[in-house]
């Protein structure tokens, strides 16, 4: 039989009939190019440097194993209902974190007080992502920088470990230790060095040959040095900020064009990326757990991190801390994840999407712990020490515990390039989550101005943030990251995640949300989530947010205490997103008209250009609406007279009809630049 010509197959696929779903239902703002897309970024933005940082020393500190308890059970309670509920009304309304908001317009700061969060901590994680790109690039030597002390910027306190006889009690060294030199080069010792352990001793070694007596070593590893004394060239503190590390501008610099390409053309470039971000990471924590379990000592590590101390569980602080974890771990009231909800078509199966990904988060970090106690047990074992001795929390561990752990490892260039390139695609995707959300506000807020010059606009946003972000590379610049990282979100994300669940609950109501969703995916979801909404979830947020103010702790960078304007700097930056909510409240009740009470009524209820984006499922929700709903539009919008499935590519605008006109006509006043998002008062007055 004779094969198709290639014009044959070219004809036969132009004869096929176009597959459903590939064009945008949302002309306006457009949707995600597929459903792995939505999917895999919500993956990669929760999936952040928290769990490779804070996640596994929350969890060793507050009783290993049995932290899970607690945290898998406020995980249930407030992480999983959280996220439902902002994936569900983000992908309803196809709006940003302020757009959303059109269900109650008096709560309209909520969203913007998530934009700003976004805006600030936007600034400082990308000098994370800075620090991850300089890591990287200084790993491809064949000597690592950090491995030894025979360095420009190591001083006389640089320090290695070496194992010595488990026998032995008391060890005493004066001179050359050449002998003992495991390739970091030919130096001296500093004095004498006594040391009263069974189990190590320093080996202290010196940038000269200077001999002196009697001199008190303070100890650091050739990591942390490489770290504070060249990567930060840390000052004395925030009131001396110092000059710009250029090298770290450079990569700041990098950083920031990194991701204006991934984003330049929103979630059509976005999702594609992360195709590569959010699915790398996992790949090299597997390379890494297969190479950390076969070190010495990692099962050491690991029986650290899993072996349950009870005790801890009777600890109010554990449970303070298991729950205030939740809200680094699923990244609910971020904007983020109402934001990628907003770009899904509108019966996207959200409640689906709502269980797996914080499931998986939270397997992420569990895998991520063996990952990293393996690391930290072979860590231990090399230099003597206990675990808990090892282990620090933020970034020193990512900075210096870990790039020590590497440095020991047979072919450590290798192992630290892997691991700097799996922290620089967490971080990004994260990046992307949290500047998405900031941008896509804007654009939603000012769609005639801004939707056709988003890219340039994008461009804008970058460079913006990029010259906020010039201080923190000074030499000074982590004091001022610390203060706002210790300070921007620790409140307002308790806060609005407490309105959230208030305002949908009660406000628009429950059951009304509930009719919302079953138009979404065909179904009511589990009455569960409706007591969560309603009871459980505000009152665990509740118990996050007393535990965390009581146990608030002003700011502090190891053993540096900040200035009292500093620390007032931070308070002001932690109320600069919680601000906006009580702003526009009194804002938009002094600008609508009518006695107080019928103002707030009105507010309190959702706009009249509220609900979804796509013109059959406008209709279908209209019909939805109860009578009492009805009336209510009648009462209170007695001015609009509207058509109730116009929604177009270029409109936003609302026009009154005439009375006789028919309840699905356009007008034909309206110009085709501002055709109508508008419902139906034609059939409020058949009611």
């Amino acid at each position: 039989m004779e094969k198709p010509s290639m014009g044959d197959k070219i004809k036969r696929k132009l004869s096929l009939p176009k597959m459903v779903g590939l064009e945008d239902e949302n002309k306006v703002r457009g949707n995600w190019s597929g459903r792995l897309d939505f999917f895999l970024s919500c993956i990669g933005y929760a999936v952040g440097l928290g769990n490779i940082w804070r996640f596994p020393y929350i969890c060793y500190r507050n009783g290993g194993g049995a932290f899970l308890i607690p945290y898998c059970i406020f995980l249930l309670l407030c992480g999983m209902p959280l996220v439902f509920l902002e994936i569900a009304y983000g992908q309803f309304c196809s709006q940003s974190p302020t757009g959303v908001w059109k269900l109650s317009p008096m709560f309209k700061g909520i969203g913007w007080g998530m934009v700003i969060v976004s805006g600030i901590v936007c600034i400082y994680y990308n000098i994370i992502i800075t620090w991850t790109l300089y890591y990287l690039l200084m790993s491809f030597q064949a000597v690592l920088p950090w491995s030894h002390c025979n360095n420009d910027w190591n001083d006389e306190n640089c320090a290695l470990w070496h194992k010595r006889s488990p026998n032995a009690t008391n060890h005493t060294h004066q001179g050359p230790l050449d002998p003992l030199l495991d390739g970091a080069g030919v130096v001296r010792l500093m004095g004498n060095l006594t040391a009263n352990s069974s189990a190590s001793y320093w080996m202290h070694y010196g940038v000269d040959g200077t001999n002196s007596t009697n001199v008190t070593i303070q100890r650091e590893s050739p990591s942390e040095q490489y770290w504070q004394n060249h990567v930060l060239e840390l000052s004395e503190g925030i009131e001396n900020i110092g000059p710009i590390r250029w090298q770290l501008l450079l990569c700041l610099i990098f950083a920031w064009v990194m991701i204006f390409l991934c984003l330049c053309k929103g979630v059509k470039s976005s999702g594609k990326v992360v195709y590569v971000t959010a699915t790398f990471p996992y790949l090299v924590l597997i390379i890494l757990l297969v190479r950390g379990v076969t070190l010495p000592g990692s099962m050491e590590g690991i029986k650290y991190y899993l072996i349950p101390k009870w005790e801890k569980l009777l600890s109010f602080k554990v449970w303070a801390e298991a729950a205030g974890q939740i809200f680094y771990s699923v990244g609910a009231a971020w904007g983020a994840m109402i934001t990628f909800a907003s770009y899904n078509r509108f019966q996207n199966n959200c409640l689906r999407d709502a269980i797996i990904v914080p499931l998986l988060n939270e397997g992420t970090s569990i895998f991520a712990g063996f990952v990293i106690f393996s690391i930290i047990g072979f860590m231990a074992q090399e230099t003597g020490r206990t675990v808990d001795a090892v282990i620090t929390q933020g970034p020193g561990l990512a900075f210096v515990v870990y790039p020590g752990a590497l440095a020991k490892l047979p072919i450590s260039p290798m192992w630290a390039v892997l691991f700097f390139l799996m922290l620089l695609t967490v971080g990004v995707d994260s990046q992307f989550g949290m500047f998405e959300t900031m941008t896509s506000a804007f654009v939603d807020e000012y769609p005639h101005f801004l939707r056709k010059r988003k890219t340039l606009f994008i461009a804008a946003t970058c460079f913006v943030q990029f010259l906020l972000g010039i201080v923190i590379v000074t030499k000074g610049g982590i004091y001022i990251l610390q203060i706002m990282d210790w300070y921007s979100s620790t409140y307002s994300l308790m806060v609005f995640s407490f309105m959230e669940c208030i305002v949908v609950a009660y406000v628009y109501g429950v059951d009304r949300f509930y009719e919302d969703i079953e138009l979404m995916i065909g179904r009511k979801p589990p009455i569960l989530y409706k007591y969560s909404w309603l009871f459980v979830t505000p009152a665990v947020i509740l118990f996050i947010f007393v535990a965390t103010f009581f146990q608030h702790e002003s700011v502090t960078y190891g053993d540096y205490h900040y200035p009292a304007w500093a620390i007032v700097l931070g308070w002001l930056l932690a109320l600069c997103s919680i601000l906006p909510i009580p702003g526009i409240m009194i804002l938009k009740i002094v600008r609508e008209k009518g006695p107080i009470l019928q103002r707030i009524k009105k507010l309190c209820r959702p706009a009249v250009d509220w609900g979804p984006v796509p013109t059959k499922f406008r209709e279908q929700y209209y019909e939805s609406l109860s009578p009492a709903r009805r009336q209510w539009l009648r009462e209170f919008h007695p001015e609009m007279k509207f058509t109730v499935n116009q929604l177009e590519d270029e409109g936003i605008m609302m026009k009154p009809l005439k009375p006789n006109d028919s309840l699905h006509d356009k007008p034909a006043s309206v110009p085709h630049e501002e055709k109508a998002l508008i419902q139906g008062q034609q059939e409020c007055n058949n009611v």
